[in-house]
């Protein structure tokens, strides 16, 4: 079985279609999928097949937290032919190719595993140095500046199946100008792969040890500020061949400071110890957003299910820094708001 015809093989598609039916957003166009769903996917593999298949019109939308961004969702009929792709082919052959602390859009390399690997990392360097520099790097509006044409060269180096490539060249191009939709499942799968050749770089080349990228953030540790501002330059000069530079975040600090990576705030104590502290920011974001959501839950416009999945998320979240006296003054203010009569 060819690649294209794993993307387009029946059972893959409809295993595509129940998870783009559990994703969010889609109540309204997926019911009227599921009316006829077999007729539906069968329909979608013929025109895959005979290449009639077009990318819809994005609906696009911003989200505010953790700050401003535009976001293009993809209808529902195109969600499962990105589930296919990326869960058939791309995935699996590109799981080879990332290095292992490339995080993100991938299974089981979440947040969590970001923050793991973050803490893994400064203890081990800690041990064996005391003490150096953190180069934390901040790539300035990354899926806005991603070049087409270069992205399309890149997956080349890793497939070859014309049917695949044409597939790919379609969602690239379904939006005009740079960039990629902040929505698309193979938006994520495409950043990855764009940067992986820096990564591979800054690991086998530049011989980081102590190093993990998350999407537009990465950080590199090293004992010698001198070499990390060497690596500095080398990075830029990879991210300009690329259509990309840094943001005026971007700083080596000392090591004893820490690093805000991730929504949270990691550093070595005095003893020895990792400490990590949800960063104030993050803590007022959430505030807001879950008053608002009790709020909407009181006028009847949310679920009170909803908000609790939602809710129960992000406390799984912060306990990772420890931060159960503020999960408690959180429980409690929601509570207040949703027995208010």
């Amino acid at each position: 079985m060819t690649d294209f015809e794993k993307v387009i093989d029946f059972k893959n598609l409809y295993q595509a279609y129940k998870k783009a039916k559990s994703g969010k957003g889609f109540k309204n166009s997926s019911a009227k999928f599921e009316i006829n769903a077999l007729d539906g996917i069968n329909i979608l593999k013929e025109q895959l097949e005979h290449k009639q298949y077009r990318v819809d019109e994005y609906q696009e939308f911003y989200v505010y937290e953790p700050k401003k961004r535009l976001i293009a969702a993809s209808t529902f009929k195109d969600k499962i032919v990105q589930h296919s792709l990326c869960d058939n082919v791309l995935l699996p052959t590109l799981k080879d190719v990332f290095i292992r602390n490339n995080f993100a859009g991938q299974k089981g390399k979440g947040t969590l595993f970001g923050l793991n690997t973050l803490k893994d990392n400064m203890i081990s360097f800690y041990q064996q140095y005391g003490g150096g520099f953190i180069l934390k790097g901040d790539i300035s509006k990354f899926f806005y500046s991603i070049d087409h044409q270069i992205l399309k060269q890149i997956i080349r180096k890793y497939f070859s199946d014309e049917n695949i490539l044409w597939l790919c060249d379609l969602i690239i191009d379904s939006t005009q100008g740079k960039g990629l939709p902040l929505g698309n499942q193979t938006s994520q799968v495409f950043a990855l792969l764009y940067l992986s050749d820096l990564d591979h770089y800054i690991v086998n080349d530049l011989k980081i040890e102590f190093y993990g990228r998350y999407m537009d953030d990465f950080y590199l540790i090293h004992k010698n500020k001198k070499y990390l501002k060497k690596c500095l330059c080398d990075i830029k000069s990879i991210l300009n061949s690329l259509g990309l530079s840094l943001n005026e975040k971007t700083e080596i600090i000392p090591f004893r400071q820490g690093i805000k990576f991730l929504g949270f705030h990691t550093y070595v104590t005095a003893a020895g110890n990792i400490e990590c502290r949800l960063n104030n920011k993050n803590k007022n974001n959430a505030l807001r957003r879950y008053r608002r959501m009790a709020k909407l839950v009181k006028t009847g416009s949310l679920s009170e299910e909803k908000f609790i999945e939602c809710f129960r998320s992000w406390k799984s979240h912060a306990l990772f820094g420890n931060c159960n006296e503020l999960i408690e003054n959180f429980q409690n203010e929601i509570d207040i708001i949703l027995s208010e009569e």
